[in-house]
């Protein structure tokens, strides 16, 4: 069983430190976090794979250092190696640009800089090895480190935390709707896809928001929720499904108890609900053939009945009626380059942290792709989306009829 009390990953903020070759990264990131997390040696290009590392560090709190390849890495693997390190720039909440005191800002640093700014992603720059060039001409500004004698580390750890955004406090999966001692039913189906011994993390993740308002839930498979909703004395406030399993749930929740889905209120959660209800309305507009992306945030083993390469095609050809060319993606891969696809469905995304998802979104909409996630595709195929936005009246609003 994993400890629940642990902040999960998704919810922690991603430092992520970038820079060339043998510019120290690695011996920054053991310095920062007083800790081995990263191999160290004078041979270039020892890093050759980003390395995650979960911890808490003060001041900050719960967060992940990303310690990432050098970004001049040569030949065919090493530009493999370098387009893996921008790739994590999608999920860095902050960046630490690693130079060479002794060399200063190169081409390659400079072109990350600007990268940076173009994302919005807040960054410190640092000259480390200071030790071995401490007579080099640098910005007034300028940061100098050295993992050698200590110079700057403590000073590093403070500049992190200044660029961090306090955490949103109003920020809810679903506590906001509700009252204190309010009742709401969780419908978490146990089939072959659901993890042994543990519930997913939403569904964790969940049940702590409810009870952290002082209200009451109760968690049932899809067969015991008829039985559960005769045990209750009142109706529940509200009806939580896993999308999977939608088309049965309606038919067992009465039409005046709200019904809606994990993946919903994720979505709302991390900001993307109004364009995931946007873009699971323009399925019905796509011709014969039209290529849709379904993305998976995590890399979990794929099983028969997977909902993201077999049960989500599956009920989109009923729906439509029509046959399209399916493409899919899983864990850390997004495609940089969206035009070929009409229409993009991704996960609910409890893998993935805020910047990530955001940046996914932004890259689907720089490209005019519609862009959905299941849980809000599910409840508009099975015609109970509006219905699914109870709690949220104006993007209901917004559905065709």
């Amino acid at each position: 069983m994993s400890n629940l009390n642990q902040t999960p990953a998704a919810n922690r903020i991603h430092i992520g430190f970038f820079g060339r070759r043998n510019a120290g990264k690695s011996s920054l990131v053991n310095a920062v976090t007083a800790q081995t997390v990263s191999i160290v040696s004078d041979t270039k290009g020892t890093t050759t794979d980003p390395v995650y590392k979960s911890m808490e560090l003060l001041p900050l709190g719960p967060v992940v250092i990303i310690d990432t390849p050098g970004l001049d890495d040569e030949g065919e693997l090493g530009e493999k190696r370098v387009e893996r390190a921008r790739r994590t720039l999608a999920k860095t909440d902050i960046a630490v640009v690693v130079a060479d005191a002794a060399i200063g800002l190169t081409q390659e640093d400079k072109a990350l800089i600007d990268l940076l700014k173009k994302r919005a992603v807040p960054f410190v720059t640092v000259f480390n090895k200071h030790d071995l060039a401490p007579d080099a001409l640098l910005p007034e500004d300028a940061l100098f480190t050295s993992t050698l004698t200590g110079e700057g580390i403590e000073e590093l750890k403070e500049r992190i935390a200044a660029l961090s955004k306090p955490a949103d406090s109003d920020r809810r999966i679903l506590s906001d709707l509700l009252s204190p001692g309010d009742m709401v039913v969780l419908v978490t189906p146990i089939d072959a896809s659901a993890p042994k011994g543990r519930m997913i993390l939403p569904q964790v993740q969940t049940i702590r928001d409810i009870l952290d308002k002082r209200a009451m839930c109760i968690t049932v498979q899809t067969e015991e929720l008829p039985q559960a909703l005769a045990a209750l004395k009142n109706p529940p406030r509200l009806v939580v499904t896993d999308s999977q399993v939608f088309g049965m749930v309606k038919n067992m929740v009465p039409p005046e108890i709200p019904l809606t889905s994990f993946s919903i209120l994720f979505a709302r959660f991390k900001g993307i609900l109004e364009t995931a209800v946007r873009g699971a309305a323009v399925l019905d507009t796509l011709p014969e053939g039209a290529n849709i992306l379904i993305c998976e945030g995590c890399t979990h083993h794929r099983q028969c009945e997977d909902i993201g390469t077999v049960k989500l095609p599956g009920w989109i050809r009923r729906h439509t009626g029509k046959d399209f060319a399916f493409h899919f993606t899983s864990g850390g891969e997004f495609p940089e380059d969206l035009s070929g696809y009409q229409l993009i469905v991704h996960c609910g995304g409890c893998m993935l942290n805020e910047k990530e998802m955001r940046y996914r979104l932004l890259t689907s909409q720089d490209s005019r792709i519609p862009f959905t996630n299941y849980g809000t595709l599910i409840a508009y195929m099975n015609g109970i989306l509006c219905r699914s936005l109870e709690f949220f009246p104006d993007l209901a609003a917004i559905i065709p009829e």
